[in-house]
């Protein structure tokens, strides 16, 4: 019996010999470490640092069970992985290639922080003993696959910040001993699956930032160990269930920026741990519940923007951890509870715009006052010492306001506009030192501005505009160095206007006052301002020069005053004006010429003055009406109404008085002229005679004719051009097209310029009309149209010397997926807008109309801040109105209008069409192709937002998304098969610039 037993054993350990002998184990990690090198082979940065102890040679060599339990970022167990974590190891790589049949006994999978790309393989499924798996913040993509439900073990799932798109699958329910689960920053869509209740050991439940839709689900009530709940910014609908009422684990709870309606379920008292409660921007309506009062723990509470009405419950002021309290934007009424100033720990405080959205009928009065907020501020507000910010604008609100407020230490905005306040403006807002914001806009404010208010060294915002507020302006005003927006306006203040200001300012409206004596020079001090509004006063005295330096400025209304004598020239630096009002003032003499080069964007208004003389011809003043020099007696020219200037005494006297100066001007340099001229053709003959003597072209600009319109020395330009690009060397080449080269030339200054050098050389230079078209480019000043310095031609080269932007064309920036990245949807969004703003400025407001002619992402260029710049006028040709306009040029293929095609003949629709094309192709991320006939052959509506857009870049949000429907929509016009249905670029300009 014994010998039998011995027998056995032996045989028994024969058979289960091999599965415990060291070479099997030595093969089982030669396995997974040979798997592993695979997967890592497939990697696009193969010089990863991180992985360099990945290879065979690692370790013990005499041992090579150890091999992969000796590299960085593995743990094992029993010579085998158990536990892979390579979280922000700059990898770059997909999945399909990882080991997952290779690594049985895997536990921990942490890729995070990578740029992982690609699907999510289904084999996942195959990692059964998988615990924990995070691939936050990477680039998969696709749908979540259902085989993710064999991962039975799985505790920690988290996907957040992909691009993962489709529905979250049903099965995923089936993973009951998930507790950790990141959904979040995705794509993904459909409802929330049902079968999510099933998870019972559920603690925290991130899906917020997709498009989910449908209701929330009942069940969410069973995760009783729920503590954080976030589904924000979806397009979840319906109403909150009850049943979340029953998580008494809850601490944090976002529903916010949903379609969520109905009431605020009473259920959400029983949440006795909740820390914050988000539910803004939604359409909840009905009373906010009293229950709301029992959560003693809750630190945030964010109402705002929803349908809420009734009053604010008493209750809250039971809240007392309360750090932050919105409520604005709601239908809210009554007034503030006394019980408030009990949340000593508040922050912020926001009751702005609380008001009916419906149209109240007249005959019911005074009613409207109940859809808003009333009353005065409770005077036990100022127990709340903490507060940050607070709003209460846009309501009914009462009282003398010198008696509400307290002393509030940190406090850095305060918005009391639109309301019925009166009084005096308490010298306590001059101890709150670190304000930043003060607002007492359109209320009943009288008294005058207290001295105090000098004190607040921090404040970038002044508005105490629409009251009765009299005396004059505290010189105190001029402390304020950080201010950078004083607005005063429709007030009764006396005296005159300070003479030193922020020089920070860049918004200064005290229009509508009764302010006197004169325009301080020392306005010219303010470089940043860009609106300047003092009309409506008693300004009296010339306008000072030093207004001319303000060159940011994009509003400028100094009318009705007393202001005289003549309008500065100086005002010809004002390149960005979009506003000029001068009217209602006693201003004389000519109308400067120099007003003509102002952007031709601009509103000019000149009205009921003492101007004489003709109106200069030049864009500023294409657009102006009658109505907007009447007025003026001596004024004369071309505006329908206005009389001819014919023979003008005024024009003679101003020639005989003038005479001598003429003289200088005109006949001096006439003399130079010719002189100049007389050397140029001898110098030319010289050359050709040279020419045909040797029978060669010599290209050294010292021996040859040169003509240059350039902002340089022509010459010793295109000497420095030819020296600096070693004879427009390929090395120093950036770009070819159809009718040139572009090269970078670095010039002895340290400027570097872009140089076009034109195919078809020399001859370009003997056409005027040529000539002519780019002494008028190189007048062409938009902040989005790249700057033509000039054009230089000899025997040998043609050039065209352009303003160089370093990070190329937004072609070259899409084609790169880590630069394409870069730009996010809003700066694609001002990419389009700069493009649709410079293209309107060359077809309405350039005299006359340009048309590009090859808009393409080839010729968009970027400036540093991603600005867009359109270039490559080398193809433009000016339109006029009178000529045909036929044309052999049919720009970038792919962009080119269909008329093009049968009719040759080009247009400003001809841009436009391009301009869709650019459009949809800034969206995409590449030329849309075949994209093009499937939108124009169906309805925008009916094609997935989500195939026109990106795939690199993460959804936008919902006003991004809203944004970028609108201009596709615009672009499909665009697109129209029919020119004269395209929109012009005027109206798209102004459309767009909504968005």
């Amino acid at each position: 019996m014994g010998s039998f037993k011995i027998i056995s054993i032996f045989v028994l350990v024969v058979i289960f010999f091999p599965s415990f002998h060291p070479k099997c184990g030595a093969s089982a990690s030669a396995e997974e470490a040979a798997a592993l090198l695979k997967w890592k082979a497939s990697f696009l940065n193969q010089n990863n640092s991180f992985l360099t102890s990945w290879n065979l040679q690692s370790g013990n060599a005499k041992n090579s069970s150890v091999l992969p339990c000796t590299w960085a970022g593995i743990s094992c167990i029993d010579g085998s992985v158990n536990r892979l974590n390579l979280s922000d190891w700059s990898i770059k790589g997909s999945l399909y290639d990882f080991p997952f049949s290779s690594l049985p006994n895997l536990e921990y999978l942490d890729l995070s922080f990578n740029q992982i790309f690609g699907s999510i393989p289904k084999q996942i499924g195959n990692l059964s003993k998988l615990i924990y798996l995070d691939f936050w913040a990477n680039e998969l993509s696709g749908k979540i696959p259902p085989e993710i439900c064999n991962l039975r073990n799985l505790t920690h799932l988290d996907f957040e910040s992909n691009q993962l798109s489709g529905p979250i699958p049903v099965v995923m329910g089936n993973l009951i001993s998930l507790q950790f689960l990141y959904l979040c920053q995705n794509n993904l869509t459909g409802a929330i699956p049902k079968s999510l209740g099933n998870l019972t050991n559920l603690i925290i439940l991130y899906l917020y930032e997709n498009q989910l839709s449908g209701s929330i689900f009942k069940e969410v009530g069973d995760l009783k160990f729920l503590t954080d709940m976030e589904l924000g910014e979806n397009q979840l609908n319906g109403s909150i269930p009850i049943s979340i009422g029953n998580l008494s684990s809850l601490q944090f709870l976002y529903l916010y920026q949903n379609n969520l309606t109905g009431a605020i379920p009473k259920s959400l008292g029983n949440l006795t741990k909740l820390i914050e409660l988000d539910l803004s921007d939604n359409q909840l309506n009905g009373s906010i519940p009293t229950s709301i009062g029992n959560l003693s723990t809750l630190k945030v509470l964010h109402l705002g923007s929803n349908q809420f009405s009734g009053s604010i419950p008493a209750t809250f002021g039971n809240l007392n951890r309360l750090v932050e309290l919105d409520l604005a934007f709601n239908q809210l009424s009554g007034s503030i509870p006394v019980s408030i100033g009990n949340l000593s720990n508040l922050e912020l405080l926001s009751l702005g715009q609380n008001q009916c959205f419906g149209t109240i009928p007249q005959e019911l009065g005074n009613l409207n006052k109940l859809n808003m907020l009333t009353g005065p501020i409770p005077k036990s507000l100022q127990n709340c010492s903490s507060l940050v910010r607070a709003r209460f604008d846009g309501n009914h609100f009462q009282g003398n306001l010198s008696e509400m407020f307290g002393i509030y230490p940190v406090l850095d905005f305060i918005d009391l506009s639109n309301n019925q306040f009166y009084g005096k403006l308490s010298s306590n807002w001059g101890k709150c030192k670190m304000l930043k914001t003060l607002v007492v806009a359109k209320n009943n404010i009288t008294g005058s501005i207290p001295l105090e208010i000098g004190n607040l060294t921090q404040l970038h915002t002044l508005n105490l505009s629409s009251n009765y507020i009299s005396g004059e302006i505290p010189r105190e005003v001029g402390k304020l160095t950080s201010l950078l927006k004083l607005d005063l306006h429709d007030n009764q203040l006396t005296g005159g206007i300070p003479q030193e200001l922020g020089v920070l300012m860049e918004f200064l409206d005290l229009s509508t006052n009764s302010l006197n004596g004169t325009l301080p020079e020392l306005l010219g001090d303010l470089k940043h301002l860009f609106h300047m509004n003092l009309s409506n006063n008693v300004l009296s005295q010339k306008i000072p020069l030093q207004i001319g330096k303000l060159t940011q400025l994009s509003e400028l209304d100094l009318s009705q005053n007393l202001l005289t004598g003549e309008i500065p020239s100086e005002f010809q630096n004002l390149q960005n004006l979009g506003t000029l009002d001068l009217s209602q003032n006693n201003l004389s003499g000519l109308i400067p010429k120099a007003l003509a080069e102002l952007p031709g964007l601009l509103h000019i208004n000149l009205s009921f003055n003492n101007l004489e003389g003709p109106i200069p011809s030049g864009r500023a003043f294409v657009n102006l009406t009658l109505e907007e020099v009447n007025g003026n007696k001596g004024l004369c020219g071309n505006i329908t109404g206005l009389r001819a200037c014919e023979s003008s005494p005024l024009i003679k006297k101003h020639v005989k008085d003038k005479r001598k100066e003429l003289v200088l001007i005109i006949v001096l340099p006439l003399l130079g002229s010719f002189t100049l001229l007389g050397a140029l053709f001898g110098v030319l003959k010289l050359h050709d005679r040279r020419k045909q003597n040797s029978g060669e072209e010599d290209i050294e600009v010292n021996k040859g004719g040169l003509f240059a319109i350039c902002a340089y020395d022509g010459k010793a330009l295109y000497k420095e051009i030819v020296r600096s690009t070693e004879v427009f060397s390929e090395t120093y080449c950036i770009g070819k097209g159809g009718c040139g080269s572009v090269y970078k030339a670095q010039l002895p200054s340290g400027e570097v310029v872009a140089v076009k050098r034109l195919h078809n050389a020399p001859n370009v230079a003997k056409d005027k009309s040529f000539l002519n078209e780019i002494r008028a480019l190189t007048e062409i000043k938009h902040r989005n149209i790249v700057k033509l310095f000039g054009f230089c031609s000899n025997g040998q080269h043609s050039i065209l010397v352009y303003e160089y932007l370093e990070r190329g064309s937004l072609a070259k920036i899409l084609s790169i997926e880590e630069e394409a990245k870069e730009l996010d949807w809003q700066k694609r969004l001002n990419i389009i807008k700069g493009v649709a703003h410079a293209l309107s400025y060359m077809h309405h407001d350039c005299s006359p109309p340009i048309v590009h002619r090859d808009i393409s992402s080839n010729n968009i260029l970027l400036d540093p801040e991603c600005e867009a710049r359109v270039s490559d006028f080398g193809t433009s040709k000016f339109l006029r109105r009178d000529s045909s306009n036929w044309s052999s040029l049919a720009g970038t293929y792919g962009y080119v209008a269909p008329e093009f095609a049968y009719t040759m003949k080009v247009n400003e629709k001809c841009d436009v069409y391009s301009f869709g094309v650019l459009t949809m192709e800034v969206i995409k991320g590449k030329h849309p192709g075949d994209l093009i006939a499937n939108l124009l052959s169906s309805k925008l509506e009916e094609t997935e937002l989500k195939d026109l857009l990106d795939q690199r870049l993460l959804y936008p949000n919902q006003q991004i998304e809203k944004n970028l429907i609108s201009i596709l929509k615009l672009a499909r016009e665009c697109l129209h098969a029919d020119p004269q249905c395209r929109p012009t670029m005027l109206i798209i300009s102004r459309l767009i610039s909504t968005c």
